[in-house]
């Protein structure tokens, strides 16, 4: 199912107002919650891609059976990007058509995997602590690429892992999925907690490197995005 979505009117239109949100949505994430066991329940990955020539981007949600990592249920939303490129506040970018493809889904989505950051983001609220935050879910960030904080050395084995820190705080972890790949990043969104997103993330990169979570609502959101190149969006 794909819907289009809009910008909200009261939606950020610069950055003072984006961290302004930030702020005043950072102290209602929930960091004492351990959330769903894994390889229970569904868990729904969400991935975003855009035109910037033509100023749109679309959104995947795919619902996935935590025990059996088989497709339940899809939806996309197509819409204009909502706000500038900014390092520090893709979310902005990103959350309303997110938010579209999770409202099309009539199945639960249980834990949502987001391809990004949560608590580990240096306003210490990341796409996946926003999300989490606007729709009560249990959300947990796995990104593919380092953002702020270094680590040090991990092991080579599958499960190797390294705190990511901010002086003594411990915002994330650095975790190997598979022997000898590179690791991805795993924090915290809402609702969850580090251990617990961790051993999801391990649940669900059986193969590769990258959770299947990620890997299909990456191809889902790229399809969305080419079959609505050739016509325009309303609006538009």
């Amino acid at each position: 199912m794909q819907t289009i979505t809009g910008i909200p009117e009261d939606w950020p239109v610069d950055e003072a107002a984006a961290r302004a949100v930030q702020d005043a949505l950072r102290g209602r994430v929930v960091v004492d919650e351990t959330g769903p066991l894994p390889g229970t329940g569904p868990v729904t990955g969400i991935d975003v891609a855009y035109d910037d020539e033509r100023d749109v981007v679309a959104a995947a949600a795919v619902v996935l059976d935590a025990a059996t990592l088989d497709v339940v249920e899809e939806a996309t939303a197509v819409g204009h990007v909502a706000f500038p490129y900014v390092p520090g506040l893709l979310a902005f970018r990103e959350v309303p058509a997110v938010l579209g493809a999770l409202d099309a889904l009539r199945t639960d989505p249980g834990l949502v995997v987001c391809d990004g950051y949560g608590l580990a983001h240096p306003r210490r609220f990341g796409l996946a602590s926003h999300l989490g935050v606007l729709t009560g879910l249990p959300t947990m960030g796995v990104a593919k690429n380092p953002f702020t904080f270094a680590h040090g050395e991990l092991g080579s084995a599958r499960a190797s892992a390294a705190p990511l820190r901010d002086g003594a705080e411990e915002v994330g972890r650095a975790l190997r999925t598979q022997d000898g790949v590179k690791p991805v990043y795993v924090s915290v969104g809402h609702r969850v907690s580090l251990d617990n997103a961790c051993a999801h993330t391990l649940a669900l990169t059986p193969r590769y490197r990258v959770p299947e979570t990620t890997r299909r609502a990456d191809r889902l959101c790229r399809d969305a995005l080419a079959a609505v190149s050739a016509r325009p969006l309303p609006g538009t």
